[in-house]
């Protein structure tokens, strides 16, 4: 019989900077669902890996005074980057893909000309908004309050020759997948996706950009870079070789189409609608499912590089373990809605279920089999009254996680072992097995009792292998388990180990946390690895400082200006609305400051203006210059006031 297979992919991360909980997130479902697949024995590839491409990857290596490569390799490759973070979480990839790797580069420039050669790819010029942080095009009507609709923040203005993708040729299909098929999961984001972007009509696609070389050049027109989403997505093709040697075209022809995508609800439009679309062009069977999972939220917002609110991963892993982690993250938030991160809930979970429910569980029972047998429980046992229900649900337990992992239900199959596990606990109370022992006429059934508890701890940790792989080990250790127990198929029914099984206390496997001393601690510990961050950056800052001769800076015109008048921009929470005088006429400047200043505060100040500053629209309004500010510490920002007795439209230099 062919042993069958499952193809499971992370979404390829943006190395822009370190990654943090959120991604940890993300790639610790996937590699749980890999081990499950695995213990069910199926033939599993599982990819992960980084998209490097794009117009922010290129400002932020000139920000730093190095190339864009250097910039990535640090990041992935460098110490606590992208690899190290996997390692450490013991993610068990089996293929890790750069987009900037040479096979995959070649890949993508015979993908894009294939369809140019189609006539699915055509030249024109793209005119519209851009934003750059999400490296994404929008229309007009698809800003949300005149801003990025995925990230809330501006957009700007963009005009250059282009290549575009026929999109709109393939709406009707991708419509009737959406609709008609269980492709994109869960079912609420089909909804979002028909009414936020099908319905409004779709737009054929920009997939090459000339402001900017970081990107895979297109072979027959090489002052165009390919558009990272067509150089992202087809990764997941690529990196079984299609259309590469670097693997063989067998990998392709056995894995494709994958079975599912795990990616961040934020990047379903480009999995579900442009993935398939472009798939559909190049004949191409589509993955079965794309699973569009929640975010991960800090104090009710969501966790982003580009806000600064993120949580390491590595302070968490290294302080209560990896397994401990990955069992918090699938634990505590159901895998397709949003879920608020606190170092209270992490603590509570692993007092609670780990330390209390597990933890005790294999403590009393290794040691009592230890106290009482010698470790060895004897043949001779005697059943009892209060076993039929315990036996029962641990007999049932494999199909119902079975069900709920097919589901991709992580925290509802956690949930089914650990209601096992707190019967176990309530069993070892009913059953008193210390005081069986005082009798000896009463050790068969104290053999039985710890065989039961023996037991079912086998069938829950052969469970738990996908979700905390270090821990199954040492539990098995500690029950004696042979190899051939610790099997999906061993896990079907109970009764499977030896009757004189051999058991061994061992250290505690999750050791009771000091909840109020260990926040306390971890907040001490993130302040000062932040403070240590913005030191680091202050005295990395004159190296990477991109160094510019007179004449760069004689084309910057600096102008004094009076504020006429001064408003909140309504569809933005940062921005106001200036009136500026600059000695020749009133214009309008729009300035992100509304945290730190009042309206009233600034009319009839005389400010510092970039006066030859090209127009913006941010959030709807026309912005026409730009004034300037301080960042100053404990995150002030301080416009720069001028004496009012220098006129508008004085040159400042």
């Amino acid at each position: 019989m062919e042993q069958k297979r499952f193809y499971i992919t992370t979404p390829i991360y943006y190395p822009s900077d370190k990654l943090h909980i959120g991604h940890t997130y993300c790639t610790v479902a996937t590699d749980a669902m890999a081990r499950y697949k695995r213990l069910q024995g199926y033939d599993v590839m599982f990819l992960t890996g980084t998209d490097e491409h794009g117009q922010k990857i290129e400002t932020k290596a000139n920000e730093a005074g190095v190339t864009p490569q250097q910039f990535v390799d640090q990041i992935v490759e460098g110490p606590r980057g992208v690899k190290d973070l996997w390692k450490l979480m013991n993610i068990s990839y089996d293929r890790f893909i750069r987009t900037t790797d040479d096979y995959h580069v070649a890949a993508i420039q015979k993908i894009f000309k294939k369809m140019y050669e189609k006539g699915d790819i055509y030249k024109g010029t793209y005119k519209g908004k851009y934003c750059t942080p999400c490296e994404s095009f929008w229309t007009e009507s698809q800003l949300k309050d005149g801003c990025c609709p995925d990230c809330g923040r501006p957009v700007v203005d963009a005009e250059e020759e282009a290549y575009f993708f026929r999109l709109s040729k393939y709406a009707d299909k991708v419509r009737d997948l959406l609709v008609n098929t269980d492709f994109l999961q869960p079912r609420s984001r089909v909804n979002e996706m028909i009414r936020n972007f099908i319905d409004p009509g779709l737009e054929d696609l920009c997939v090459s950009r000339t402001s900017f070389k970081w990107g895979v050049p297109v072979d027959f027109d090489p002052k165009h870079v390919v558009y990272v989403w067509i150089d992202a997505l087809f990764n997941y093709t690529t990196a079984l070789g299609f259309m590469n040697d670097k693997y063989p075209q067998s990998d392709f022809e056995k894995f494709w189409p994958a079975d599912v995508h795990f990616v961040g609800k934020e990047i379903v439009r480009f999995h579900s609608i442009i993935w398939p679309a472009m798939l559909m062009s190049m004949e191409m069977p589509l993955p079965k499912h794309v699973f569009g999972h929640g975010w991960l939220l800090l104090d009710g917002g969501k966790m982003s590089k580009s806000k600064g609110n993120v949580v390491d991963p590595y302070i968490l892993a290294e302080r209560y373990s990896a397994d401990a982690l990955r069992y918090f993250l699938l634990r505590d938030f159901p895998f397709g809605t949003d879920g608020n991160f606190s170092n209270e809930l992490l603590i509570n979970r692993i007092n609670i279920d780990l330390a209390n429910d597990l933890g005790n569980l294999v403590s009393r029972t290794t040691a009592m089999a230890d106290k009482y047998f010698g470790g060895t429980l004897p043949e001779n046992q005697a059943e009892g009254p209060e076993d039929g229900e315990l036996l029962a649900m641990a007999g049932e337990l494999r199909s119902k996680y079975e069900a709920d992992m097919e589901k991709y239900a992580f925290q509802n199959a956690l949930a089914d072992v650990f209601a096992v596990i707190s019967r176990a606990n309530k069993y070892i109370d009913e059953t008193a097995p210390w005081i069986l022992a005082k009798d000896e006429a009463n050790h068969p059934r104290l053999a039985r009792v710890l065989y039961n508890l023996a037991e079912t701890l086998r069938i829950c940790t052969v469970l738990l292998q996908p979700f905390m792989p270090e821990t199954c080990v040492k539990i098995f250790t500690q029950l004696g388990t042979a190899e051939e127990l610790r099997t999906w198929d061993s896990a079907e029914a109970f009764g499977r180990t030896p009757a004189a099984a051999v058991l061994h206390k061992g250290d505690n496997i999750f050791p009771r946390i000091d909840a109020a001393k260990e926040l306390a601690e971890l907040e001490a510990l993130e302040a000062a690895q932040k403070a240590a961050a913005k030191e680091s950056a202050a005295e990395e800052e004159p190296e990477g400082i991109a160094m510019i001769g007179i004449e760069d800076f004689a084309k910057v015109e600096l102008r004094a200006a009076k504020i006429l008048s001064c408003e909140k921009v309504k569809r933005s929470k940062k921005l106001l609305k200036l009136t500026v005088n600059d000695g020749k006429r009133e214009r309008q400047v729009l300035s992100g400051i509304s945290q730190w200043y009042a309206p009233e505060d600034l009319v009839g100040k005389t400010i510092v203006l970039v006066s030859n500053l090209k127009p913006a629209k941010l959030c709807g309004e026309e912005s026409n210059g730009m004034i300037l500010a301080a960042d100053c510490p404990n995150d002030d920002v301080k416009v720069l006031f001028l004496d009012d007795s220098i006129p508008a439209g004085a040159k400042i230099r």
